[in-house]
């Protein structure tokens, strides 16, 4: 694959949402999050989101103090209709992540709208980790 299409491949927009899971230094242990089974939250949003979205696991985003992190990015449908990066902070409860499965389930940002609870959760990390995550 020449240089140009390694790069236009790159940076294509996912047909499907992806949900991008920290699992870094933080996110995902016990250390910040005891209570919580990090490995089954990660199984819960794979087999919820199976066929609708790419689930994947993530190094530190950096924003630890938000353990656990996860990223909604629309599909490239949702982003052309307005849709963002969502962050969500502290989802460390199973029914955020039944509340994120399901609205990743009805299209994710951009296309579905997103349950009032999730703005419990939602923040604006820094454009420096913002441009991280979407490199």
């Amino acid at each position: 694959m020449s240089r140009r299409s390694q790069k236009a491949a790159s940076t294509r927009k996912p047909a499907s949402p992806t949900v991008a899971v920290c699992r870094g230094c933080c996110c995902g242990t016990t250390r910040m999050v005891p209570r919580l089974d990090h490995a089954a939250q990660l199984v819960d949003l794979r087999t919820a989101l199976a066929g609708v979205a790419t689930v994947r696991s993530t190094d530190c985003l950096g924003v630890c103090e938000r353990a656990n992190v996860i990223v909604i990015q629309p599909s490239a449908e949702g982003r052309e209709a307005g849709g963002r990066p969502v962050w969500l902070g502290q989802v460390n409860d199973p029914d955020a992540v039944a509340d994120i499965t399901a609205w990743v389930n009805d299209g994710g940002p951009g296309l579905a709208e997103a349950p009032e609870v999730l703005d419990l959760y939602a923040f604006a990390p820094s454009r420096r980790i913002r441009h991280e995550l979407e490199e």
